[in-house]
């Protein structure tokens, strides 16, 4: 049972409680009324601890895995250099 079912039988238990004046005979509305309100309360109180059970959880954080850089066999022993040119925005030479 969720909270918005919950808190509509604790009110239309109230209504049948307290406002409803009428006469059936064989059945009393005020403990319809009474049995209704009690019911939204219990489910009201079980949804308010099923939903904090389950905030509650715990989830372990991942283990830090240390990974082996690979190594590149270098190729007729050619060494390689890289030339880079960085220019500024708006500043010219």
């Amino acid at each position: 049972m969720g909270i918005g079912s919950s808190i509509f039988l604790i009110a239309l238990g109230a209504i049948l409680a307290f406002a409803v004046d009428a006469n059936l005979g064989w059945l009393s509305l005020n403990t319809v009324g009474w049995v209704l309100m009690l019911a939204g309360l219990v489910g009201l109180i079980m949804t308010a601890y099923f939903w904090n059970t389950r905030r509650r959880t715990v989830v372990a954080a991942p283990r830090e895995r240390v990974v082996e850089e690979r190594v590149v066999p270098a190729q007729d022993d050619r060494v390689v250099q890289e030339y880079r040119e960085v220019r500024r925005p708006g500043h010219q030479v």
